[in-house]
């Protein structure tokens, strides 16, 4: 049975490091990701939000554009590609469409459909688009889906997301033990449709 998978891209198909770099760099920090431990990184760092806000404007292609991938990410999403459906549902804003999409392209990862929607509030597309499993990074959007949509969440470990989480948000250090995940949820999920058609 072909699901459709909803997938948030930075920090979850990205390596959620990808931008300490070009902060240290910017605002000659020497930060790593445990010092991260709130999502907004002026909420755990002494940075004025003017000036983040300014400096992730100007940056804003190049970060998206040198981000890695997270480990296993590519493989395991374009083995999902042929049985599934991926729709990646991001917060950045539509500007950066052209950007994400050559990213896609150039990484050779495959996709569905790429949306985003300028705001972390990804209920809404969630629903719109039926997806029937979400991938997050960012905890409140996780919760969110997970108890608005009855659906599961895996979401992937980092010190920024480390909240109490409800049963339907599933917590993963990585994709190799989301694809584990998924496989066990899938062949539940025909099992039961299986002895159903009894």
């Amino acid at each position: 049975m072909k699901k459709r998978f909803g997938i948030d891209i930075d920090g979850t198909v990205t390596c959620p490091t990808s931008f300490i770099p070009h902060i240290n760099k910017k605002f000659q920090l020497n930060i790593t990701l445990d010092d991260l431990t709130e999502y907004e990184i002026t909420d755990c760092l002494d940075l004025p939000e003017k000036d983040v806000y300014e400096w992730f404007m100007q940056s804003e292609a190049k970060l998206y554009k040198e981000a890695p991938l997270a480990t296993g990410a590519k493989t395991i999403l374009n083995t999902w590609f042929h049985d599934h459906e991926l729709y990646f549902i991001s917060a950045r804003h539509h500007r950066a469409m052209e950007i994400t999409e050559s990213y896609f392209l150039n990484h050779a990862i495959d996709f569905h459909h790429i949306e985003l929607i300028g705001s972390h509030d990804k209920v809404g597309t969630a629903k719109k688009y039926s997806v029937d499993l979400f991938f997050e990074d960012k905890h409140d959007n996780a919760v969110a889906i997970s108890e608005e949509l009855n659906i599961p969440v895996i979401l992937f470990d980092t010190p920024y997301n480390r909240k109490a989480i409800p049963d339907k948000v599933i917590r993963v250090q990585n994709w190799q033990e989301a694809k584990n995940w998924v496989d066990q949820w899938l062949a539940l999920d025909k099992e039961s449709k299986y002895q159903s058609s009894f």
